[in-house]
Parts: structure tokens; sequence; C-alpha cells
């Protein structure tokens, strides 16, 4: 009997140890913060309408001079408006040429490099010129989104050929035949001489000027702070 007392009370002594023993099983991870669950990503390719705020020439901007521009159109990824109309878009110049004398052509190369949207959250943003449809007499010429001023040949050829038909003309009148052909020559020389003191189509963007942005890669953002308002931002 009394064996079987001790047996029962071992028993209960080593439940009860085995009770106490502490919980081995791994916790569970936290659930992912709202930061994470509202990443997004604009993709490369995606192009961002902007309006320049400042004016650009390539007769009187440097290398390093800031760019400014604001977006005119939402720029809308998956049903989600990512880039909403009125986010600021800042740049800088990479390169710029003046057109040169007789040739040369002007060329100006932009790259943008921040969106700053109007809750006040701040994108790097690595963005290329893809088409300047409000530049006259320019054009973009390649992938960098360089704009480069258009040839101006005809303008050059009605220089020179202008003084060289009056000359003609007035050697004709004065000394016949021969005299027209050295009335030609010398308006001709009069004409190349005027050409090779002018220069070709500068290219001048004014404020309002439409461009057309390019990203060059993806860009991440946070879509919670993209909709937040200017006062939301101390609480993020």
């Amino acid at each position: 009997m009394r064996l079987l007392i001790m047996l029962a009370l071992l028993s209960g002594f080593v439940a009860a140890q085995e009770a106490t023993k502490p919980d081995s099983t791994p916790a569970l991870a936290p659930a992912a913060s709202h930061v994470a669950a509202d990443e997004v990503t604009i993709p490369e390719g995606t192009r961002i309408p902007v309006m320049l705020k400042n004016a650009i020439s390539t007769k009187s901007s440097r290398v390093g001079d800031p760019i400014y521009a604001q977006s005119t159109f939402p720029v809308v990824v998956n049903d989600h408006i990512l880039v909403p109309a009125g986010t600021y878009v800042q740049g800088k110049i990479s390169q710029i040429k003046p057109a040169g004398r007789l040739k040369g052509r002007a060329e100006v190369l932009v790259h943008f490099t921040t969106l700053i949207y109007p809750s006040g959250y701040t994108v790097i943003l690595p963005g290329a010129i893809e088409d300047a449809p409000g530049v006259d007499k320019s054009h973009v010429k390649d992938k960098e989104g360089t704009i480069q001023g258009d040839s101006d040949k005809a303008k050059t050829a009605a220089t020179i050929a202008g003084p060289a038909a009056e000359g003609g003309l007035i050697g004709a009148v004065t000394h016949g035949g021969e005299g027209a052909l050295l009335g030609a020559g010398i308006g001709g020389a009069v004409g190349t001489a005027i050409a090779a003191l002018s220069h070709g189509n500068e290219v001048r963007m004014a404020p309002g000027t439409t461009l057309e942005v390019v990203l060059q890669r993806d860009v991440p953002v946070d879509e919670h702070r993209i909709r937040a308002r200017p006062f939301d931002r101390d609480r993020d």
C-alpha cells in the first residue's frame, strides 16, 4: 500500500515538473510594417510630362545650372496615381554647347534627379528627356536626352547665294559677261564672310516649355507618403 502511495506522489511530482518547463516553440515573426506594405514601384520607361519653371539657353546657361519643372498630368501605374499633377521635378544641366559658326549645332543635356511630392516626400529620380515638343528648331538626338538645335544650312546657303547673285547682276550691267563672273565671285565671298560671322540655331527653352521625362530605371516609392498631407509628415 505504501509503495502505491509513493508511486502516485512521484508521478504527480514529475507531471508538475513537465508543466513548469519553458515553452521552446519559436515565436512567430512580427507582421510586416505598413511602410513595406505601401512600397510600390514606378517602372523604368515611365514617362512624366513636365513644364519648365526656369529658362535654359545654350547661349547663356552653364554646366551645373539647376533645372526646375513641374508635372502637368498624373502618372498612373496599376490604377494608382504614383506621380500626381503638380509634383516638382528637379535636375541640372550636364552638358552644353553653343551653336558654332557655319557648322556645329547647339546642344544641351539635362538630367533630372529628384521628385518632390506635394506632401513634401522626396524621391531620387533617374530621369532623362524623352521628347521636347515645346522646343522650337530643336530635337532630341539620342537616348541620353540631348536636345540639339536644327541645322541652319538653308539660311547659310541663302546668306551666301544672295550677295553672289546681286554681285553677278551688277557685274553684268557694268562689264558684261566677264563682269558678271567677277561680280558673282566677289558677292559670294561677301556672303561667305557674313555667314561666317553668324551662328546657327541656339537651343532656347523659356519658362512654360513642355518636355517629357522618361525614367532610366525602376523607382521605389512609399504610396502612404505620396498621399500624406504636408502636416502629416511628422507623424510618419
